[in-house]
């Protein structure tokens, strides 16, 4: 053993294997079916990848997993004849086979992501209020202790925890106002999109995204269902810390947002913004957002050019 290394005991040991044993019994990862679908566990994170990266290889996912490439060749194989993948040579190289969901897939991840959330939502209902916090709190600590953040990882994209909107509305209320001059009509904005956010949150249609280093906040970003337009999805305060730029973070962020709008089943993506924003327009550009429309208006205490922009899936 290494002098870095922890002595474990017997009793630890037996522990951590209580541990295992009690929470694949309890989320069912053991029946036959995950979720009483006809996917098992291994099926399911593989349609998980497929869903959420937009395009990938079989080495991707393979090494993502850990699988073994005849167990995973199977899998796609299975996928294929079900109408929930297709294959295409990659333009870069003839040589590779890139893999994409069908809208078929997406309709059956939609549907095992349905699943699983109301599964989480009947276990998480018999946990005491007060007890919530410290439950998550303490399946976060095994997450990062077991799978820590390597040093040169430049930041890590997460959903949304109790307390990050009152960071998201003042982080954005002060850069505008240092930047832009903006008033706190603006925050009055912000805070209304916020609360329509979490009032009107539907885990299969809505995200948030927080980007942060080492429990800092560097940024965040919001995807909506639009509530009047019926497969169209709202991208909303895109922001990134000053500290945060050039690490190509907005691009991440828009990136997450359009690859979980298509796993979500839109055909469409929305977004306001403003002229003077220049580096944001570059961003939506590049994610195939396509400028549709401008208005002069007078808000936030400025004269100024608001823009839509809009991206078809």
């Amino acid at each position: 053993m290494s002098p870095s290394q922890t002595e474990i005991t017997d009793s630890q040991i037996a522990a951590f294997r209580q541990f295992n044993r009690f929470y694949t019994r309890e989320i069912g990862t053991l029946r036959e079916g995950l979720l009483d679908s006809e996917f098992s566990l291994a099926e399911a994170r593989v349609l998980y990848e497929l869903a959420t990266r937009g395009e990938a290889t079989a080495a991707d996912i393979a090494k993502e997993l850990a699988l073994d490439a005849g167990y995973l060749s199977r899998i796609l194989k299975r996928f294929e004849e079900a109408g929930l993948l297709k294959r295409k040579a990659s333009a870069e190289d003839g040589r590779q086979t890139i893999l994409t969901i069908t809208r078929h897939g997406r309709e059956t991840f939609a549907d095992l992501t349905a699943r699983s959330n109301e599964q989480a939502r009947s276990i998480l209902e018999h946990v005491p209020a007060s007890a919530l916090p410290s439950l998550l709190d303490a399946m976060r600590t095994i997450e990062k202790t077991l799978s820590p953040v390597p040093e040169n990882v430049r930041y890590i994209l997460r959903n949304h925890r109790p307390g990050d909107m009152g960071w998201v509305v003042s982080r954005q209320s002060v850069l505008y106002a240092q930047e832009y001059g903006w008033d706190e009509s603006y925050e009055a904005l912000a805070a209304r999109v916020v609360a329509d956010f979490l009032e009107q949150y539907d885990a299969r249609r809505d995200r948030c995204w927080i980007a942060e280093r080492d429990g800092v906040p560097l940024g965040s970003i919001f995807l909506v269902h639009h509530p009047e337009l019926e497969g169209t999805a709202r991208l909303r305060l895109l922001h990134v810390e000053a500290i945060a730029r050039g690490l190509g973070l907005g691009k991440a962020l828009v990136g997450e947002c359009v690859r979980f709008a298509r796993t979500a089943g839109y055909k469409r993506v929305t977004l306001w913004t403003q002229s003077i924003l220049t580096t944001a327009h570059r961003i939506y550009r590049q994610a195939g957002f396509k400028l549709v429309r401008e208005e002069p208006h007078n808000s936030f205490s400025a004269n100024l050019i608001g823009q839509t922009w809009e991206l078809d899936l």
